[in-house]
């Protein structure tokens, strides 16, 4: 690694939904929301989903300008833990979402008697602002997914004189929406059957939802008809000839003070798997390193791969591993010395592997246990097919590198 003049910023931004400098790969996933966007009426809609670190968040805001260059309203935001409380809370997060974007728009009294507002009558020319919405629900009667419906329909009929093709509603972190049977609410399958019932009516509303790998999953098991109202784009790693874009296009805008070699290139694709959020960190890493040496004197600054790394286990990994037992570690250890660890794995296999490389074996019973306690922590999630991966990508080389140090 060499320096050059003048000193610059670092262009590398390792943040959580932090857009990179240069998104590199995903053309494929722009040219299916093209494809969406072009529906008439709307059939299907968006699951993205994958890995932490793997550009989710990045994306839904690359995506956002395409779908307003197309004359579609963009609305949503992170779907947080409190709007999967209940139907009510959801309603009044999508209420608050679309409320902004239409605020402007005057809704006719003739409009009233479409929506089946049942409450005191409107005045001639009243904006629709968030009162109005709530108005609006609140005075529709019947249950809540009859009183959401009724606002996205007014909402609807006040766009569709104008030049808006239509409406999109993007929540990211969708995992966090569930059911709770105990408790009798049901948002998760109260979004589902609104989208559904206001797509058949022809109404032009697009849902995107964007969570981890057990998103999906539970949509289906809210309601089964979910497999088919949505097409799942699973974002994974970038190609080498991506994650090259990624780490050398940003420094090439610069007066470049620092330049990776061919070498360094090579390394952070390797240790980072071709996750966009590793290539990011890693690559911030150095360049600073390297920018720091610069300023105090040096004339060849390096830094190595390495060193990045050791940072990265203790910013990202180091946090979710000390939250475990050190039962749950164990466990994991052995995950980690299966040969398929970072794709999939199944309790017969954890079993097998314990009974040779341990001198107190885990049950099955005991490997199940373990695992849902893991998943609750976010290390592990269980797909359909009843096996288990990692929820954070290349965890499993984190945990080789921890058992190395450890001499085990």
């Amino acid at each position: 690694m060499n320096s050059r003049t003048p000193l610059a910023s670092n262009p590398f931004r390792p943040g959580a939904g932090h857009p990179p400098p240069y998104l590199a790969g995903r053309e494929e996933e722009k040219q299916e929301l093209s494809r969406l966007l072009k529906q008439s009426p709307v059939l299907t809609n968006l699951v993205l989903t994958g890995l932490r670190g793997v550009g989710k968040t990045v994306l839904l805001e690359t995506f956002k300008p395409i779908a307003i260059q197309r004359e579609w309203i963009w609305a949503g935001t992170d779907l947080s833990e409190s709007a999967s409380v209940g139907e009510q809370a959801l309603a009044v997060r999508i209420l608050a979402d679309l409320a902004p974007l239409v605020a402007p728009l005057t809704v006719a009294v003739e409009e009233v008697p479409r929506i089946g507002f049942k409450s005191a009558p409107l005045r001639r020319g009243i904006k629709l602002d968030y009162g109005l919405m709530k108005q609006v629900y609140d005075g529709t009667p019947g249950l809540v997914a009859d009183k959401l419906k009724a606002v996205l329909e007014l909402v609807w009929a006040s766009l569709s004189p104008t030049r808006c093709r239509g409406v999109v509603l993007a929540y990211d972190e969708a995992q966090n929406l569930s059911d709770h049977a105990p408790r009798g609410q049901y948002p998760l399958s109260l979004l589902l059957d609104v989208f559904q019932s206001i797509q058949r009516k022809e109404i032009p509303y697009l849902l995107i939802l964007a969570g981890l790998p057990t998103l999906f999953p539970k949509l289906v098991e809210a309601r089964t008809f979910a497999e088919r109202m949505f097409h799942v784009t699973t974002l994974g790693r970038l190609s080498e000839s991506e994650s090259q874009q990624a780490i050398l296009k940003p420094i090439d805008k610069q007066p470049r003070p620092v330049k990776f070699s061919d070498v360094t290139v090579r390394e952070i694709i390797k240790h980072s798997g071709g996750y966009p959020y590793f290539i990011q960190f890693l690559c911030r890493e150095m360049f600073d390193s390297c920018l720091q040496q610069k300023a105090r004197g040096a004339l060849n600054p390096t830094a190595t791969v390495e060193q990045s790394i050791r940072k990265l286990d203790s910013d990202f990994f180091a946090g979710r591993w000390n939250r475990i037992t050190d039962r749950q570690r164990e466990l994991l250890d052995v995950v980690a010395e299966l040969p398929d660890c970072d794709v999939e794995f199944t309790v017969q296999a954890i079993v097998a592997k314990s009974r040779k490389v341990q001198s107190k074996p885990f049950s099955p019973s005991h490997v199940t246990q373990l695992l849902a306690k893991l998943a609750e922590s976010g290390l592990v999630y269980k797909n359909r097919h009843g096996r288990y991966s990692f929820a954070v990508p290349l965890l499993g080389e984190f945990i080789r590198r921890q058992k190395g140090e450890r001499g085990a």
